[in-house]
């Protein structure tokens, strides 16, 4: 006998599915715990319905985590205060709470710290790069920058790399010494 599952089974289906049950085994076990239906053309008919509007559903959820992602791209940074000792070495690390904190804080919405996928291991001040993933195929990459605690409210300048900069032109050697 044909039958729709209702919920899953072990071992026999997922909810949705058509499966072949015994008389007995839909009798005494499936019908009774509402774990099944008979497959009547009314019950295909109704699975059908339901199918379409799960469809639906998981389309709008989609749409929305893509918008989210969106948001949180365009977004593309947020600052988190740490204590940090000599050297700019942090006194423990930054963890995903405290990066979907200050997700949240930034732009609003509210992140689940298992979402969040930080690429390096944060224990220093410095910019980092983490991973938002909302759905199946709807992430968000976002920057990480670690600061002192206090300052995650400033902004910060743009500091040009010691290895890009040139003294001027006019300054001479005598000027680039360090005074002692």
């Amino acid at each position: 006998m044909k039958v729709i599952l209702q919920q899953n089974v072990p071992k026999l289906g997922k909810a949705g599915d058509i499966v072949e049950a015994s008389n007995g085994y839909f009798r005494n076990f499936l019908q009774p715990r509402s774990l099944a239906v008979l497959a009547s053309p009314g019950a295909m008919k109704k699975r059908e319905e339901d199918a379409e509007v799960l469809r639906k559903k998981a389309d709008k959820a989609q749409q929305e985590a893509l918008d989210l992602c969106k948001k949180i791209s365009d977004h593309g940074l947020v600052r988190i205060g740490a204590k940090a000792g000599e050297g700019g070495k942090l006194y423990g690390k930054v963890t995903n709470k405290e990066v979907a904190s200050a997700i949240q804080k930034a732009t609003g919405i509210e992140v689940d710290k298992r979402l969040i996928k930080l690429l390096d291991d944060i224990g220093a001040l410095g910019t980092y790069r983490a991973i938002v993933k909302l759905a199946t195929d709807a992430q968000a990459e976002i920057n990480v920058e670690v600061v002192m605690e206090g300052m995650e409210d400033k902004v910060s300048k743009p500091v040009q790399p010691v290895a890009d900069a040139e003294p001027a032109a006019d300054a001479d050697e005598s000027d680039l010494a360090i005074a002692e």
